[in-house]
């Protein structure tokens, strides 16, 4: 597996798992109907942020990430980052490869930390994911996500230092 930079000409390839896990609604607060040229302008990221892929050696995206600060100003020294994986993929450590690439970004970028600001806490596979390294949670919004099948369920905020 092959993590690299992210062009629009991925955007084809990215697009079709993209759009199927936002309007699944389980595990992002994007909405539900979100457009292909919106969902492309809210994903790929240009610098100093970054939007890369996961390929495997055909050049098939297996997944993708994008990377940010999380916050501006006298926040600005903590990174955030989200990621997808194509669900025909799941289940071979392409989420782990694309947190820790971005671990990586965030701790050469000079960042102090890492923070995701909403984690569903019924995606127990992403929870169970960060917890491996080293995120912990520091808080639970109370209903936070309207699941589509699990009803109200919380937000997680979770957290790891960048030593």
């Amino acid at each position: 597996m092959l993590i690299r930079e992210a062009t629009a000409e991925d955007w084809p390839a990215i697009w079709p798992f993209f759009h199927r896990i936002v309007a699944a609604g389980e595990t992002f607060t994007y909405p539900l109907d979100l457009g292909r040229e919106q969902g492309r302008d809210w994903w790929l990221l240009s610098a100093p942020n970054r939007t890369v892929v996961a390929v495997d050696g055909a050049g098939t995206v297996l997944g993708t990430a994008k990377m940010n600060t999380n916050h501006m100003g006298n926040g600005s020294h903590t990174a955030s980052a989200s990621y997808m994986v194509d669900p025909a993929h799941s289940g071979r450590g392409v989420g782990r490869a694309l947190c820790e690439y971005s671990l990586d970004w965030a701790r050469e970028a000079g960042y102090r930390g890492m923070q995701f600001n909403a984690v569903v806490e019924t995606n127990t596979h992403a929870v169970h994911l960060y917890r491996s390294l080293g995120f912990t949670v520091l808080g639970t919004l109370p209903e936070g996500f309207r699941h589509p099948e699990k009803g109200y369920v919380g937000l997680h905020i979770m957290h790891r230092p960048l030593p």
